[in-house]
């Protein structure tokens, strides 16, 4: 006899069984006012703007009831050893700076104090010492989902060292690359998810009487809080890596410290590392820039870290404490896009911009330098996994 694996998928959660969670799913707040006003134009439900309303309030419903489907299965799954509570299965706390917490909207995050940093769907603890976070979507392309994954986990493996960090994927039939997705995950497939029950429950004139919540709680569940974690404070190892990537004497970048592992840990989480300034005349031939910007203006200078593992130079642009711009070059070909003011880049810029004096300015030499240095190190890394 074949042993099952302690976190194999139930029957109930492949089939989208609703008995157990009596009208839990009817008692969440959805974001419905965009398709509300749609349907109240009378627009067709093969318009695209409606059938793009509706996934993203069907990926809002599938979401909700996947973890009241989690919360049942890990209350009687003796593997799972804590459940993190989240929605009104919670005693609701205010979001904690530098921790896991719950958000406003009562949802599993990471934040610093201004930004979240990341969200969770869900989060378990095995009796293994492994914590699990969990990803569900019903998008039939998986790729930036799994351009998130490497974000998310190297977050908690910062935050906790204590725990062998993986990933539960739960997907709809017919989503495709999941195979293409790391070691560290588990993929689940359940049928064929459908919201139309929610919402023809929302837009109904005479509305159904709904049973009350039904709160789980108890054994295995915890609070968001609860979980002790490393203390990890963003800003300021952002800063610390920018100091110690310019400190050696001898090179402009200091290539060990990059590479090394707990170093390409944190580049996984941030994504990219600010290593110094262009002023703008040197940034002018380089970006091909044609006087919009006054001659006072820095140009900060990044390494961002593609999905492929490759290190490439960015360059920002900041012109007003939520006017931020990203340059980069691929193939000669120089792209400026404009950045999302409440986006957390915009925050690191200006954190690190002042942290930078003189002796961060870069010229046109040090660029070449540094490509030339990525260049032979991505090439190395290749020829090695040949």
């Amino acid at each position: 006899m074949s042993q099952i694996h302690p976190l194999d998928m139930s029957e109930s959660i492949r089939l989208l069984e609703t008995g157990d969670i009596a009208d839990n799913l009817y008692h969440y707040d959805y974001n419905t006012k965009h398709l509300l006003s749609l349907l109240a134009k009378n627009i067709q439900v093969d318009d695209p703007a409606y059938m793009s309303s509706f996934r993203s309030f069907e990926g809002e419903v599938f979401e909700n009831f996947i973890y009241e489907k989690l919360l049942r299965y890990a209350q009687d799954n003796d593997y799972i050893d804590k459940f993190v509570l989240k929605g009104f299965h919670q005693n609701k706390h205010k979001a904690f700076a530098n921790t896991l917490s719950i958000s406003e909207k009562e949802q599993i995050v990471y934040r610093t104090k201004s930004r979240e940093i990341s969200e969770f769907d869900a989060m378990f603890i095995t009796v293994k010492n492994e914590l699990y976070f969990v990803e569900m979507t019903l998008v039939k392309s998986v790729l930036k989902l799994r351009r998130r994954l490497r974000k998310k986990k190297a977050l908690l493996e910062i935050a906790f060292p204590n725990y062998v960090i993986k990933a539960l994927i739960i997907l709809n039939d017919g989503a495709t690359g999941a195979k293409q997705f790391p070691g560290f995950c588990k993929v689940w497939f359940t049928k064929e998810f459908s919201a139309g029950d929610v919402l023809d429950q929302i837009i109904a004139k005479n509305k159904r009487q709904l049973t009350p919540k039904d709160i789980i709680s108890g054994g295995c569940m915890i609070e968001a809080h609860e979980l002790k974690l490393h203390p990890f404070r963003y800003y300021n190892t952002m800063s610390w890596i920018t100091k110690t990537i310019r400190s050696n004497k001898k090179h402009i970048l200091d290539m060990s410290f990059l590479m090394n592992f707990k170093v390409q840990r944190y580049h996984n989480l941030y994504n990219k590392f600010y290593v110094g300034y262009l002023n703008i005349e040197d940034a002018k031939s380089l970006l091909k820039l044609d006087g919009e910007y006054p001659d006072t203006q820095r140009v900060m200078v990044a390494l961002e870290k593609k999905h492929s593992d490759e290190i490439v130079l960015t360059y920002y642009i900041q012109t007003g404490r939520k006017k931020l711009y990203l340059y980069t070059i691929e193939n000669g070909k120089i792209t400026k896009e404009k950045k999302d003011p409440y986006g957390i880049t915009v925050t690191e810029v200006f954190h690190i911009n002042k942290q930078m004096d003189n002796s961060y300015e870069m010229n046109l030499t040090h660029i070449g330098v540094v490509k030339k240095l990525l260049k032979d190190c991505f090439s190395s890394a290749v020829t090695k996994e040949d």
